[in-house]
């Protein structure tokens, strides 16, 4: 689900155990496997997410403004790596697309009315961004592994620290509920803002049951130095729709309007 947040963040500024550390930190009971193993458990279990091909949100996101402005989404992401975030305002629509090997991107609220690639940089971040299972979901599959660093507070909650490390060794810190198992908050990829990168904090709430899965339903992604954070708020999940490869392949500039327009 990293994957929705790294295509809203690039909008939204426009307006299983083997390779787990399996040693304890102090003062923890788990290893990083357990805790792993009872966070894919809490979510609704392992053989579960495997059959999810394709997973669909839609609600609505914080673009910021004076006014908070508030504009819908929806996001298609689909096994093994395809995704694709839509932003809609004033009968336009704002999007980017990833095949699992090249991106696009439309933004007509720069003014800018033609299809773009994604920029180094998007691309390398488009590759490392987790399936649509999440990043504790057959991490050891994907290469990925996970260490355990302790326990911090999140937001008045107990958490066990984990170190991800994955297999292109980018390194990435998740925070899991000691109580409930579900995700808290993760790292998510630095920003450049005024010359300087910033660390990147993106919080996960309000989880509810989809298809017999938890998915969290508000995602808020805070810049460490900026006051302003943005929220987006999940109103429909759809798992295992239908979804057309074309989906996710370049855009051709009548997709990014709206119908009849």
């Amino acid at each position: 689900m990293n994957r929705i947040l790294f295509l809203a963040l690039g909008l939204v500024s426009l307006a299983g155990s083997a390779g787990a550390a399996t040693e304890s930190a102090p003062g923890s009971r788990l290893t990083a496997a357990q805790v792993a193993d009872r966070n894919v458990a809490a979510r609704g279990g392992l053989e579960a997410w495997r059959a999810v091909s394709s997973l669909t949100m839609s609600g609505q996101i914080d673009v910021g403004g004076k006014k908070d402005l508030m504009v819908p989404f929806v996001a298609t992401m689909k096994r093994p790596h395809k995704s694709r975030f839509e932003l809609r305002f004033q009968d336009q629509t704002a999007l980017q697309v990833y095949d699992g090997a090249q991106g696009w991107k439309v933004r007509p609220f720069l003014g800018r009315d033609e299809v773009e690639p994604y920029s180094a940089t998007e691309a390398k971040i488009a590759a490392q961004a987790a399936e649509l299972d999440g990043p504790l979901v057959d991490y050891a599959r994907k290469g990925t592994k996970v260490e355990l660093q302790g326990m911090e507070s999140v937001e008045g909650h107990q958490a066990y620290k984990l170190k991800l490390t994955m297999k292109d060794r980018v390194e990435r810190h998740l925070w899991v509920d000691a109580s409930s198992f579900l995700e808290l908050k993760m790292e998510g990829e630095p920003r450049k803002l005024d010359g300087r990168m910033h660390n990147v904090a993106i919080y996960y709430r309000d989880y509810k049951v989809e298809g017999g899965l938890k998915v969290p339903h508000v995602f808020e992604t805070a810049v460490v130095g900026v006051k302003k954070t943005h929220r987006m708020t999940v109103d429909h999940v759809a798992m295992n729709q239908p979804v057309d490869d074309a989906l996710f392949a370049k855009p051709q500039l009548a997709s990014a309007r709206l119908p009849g327009k």
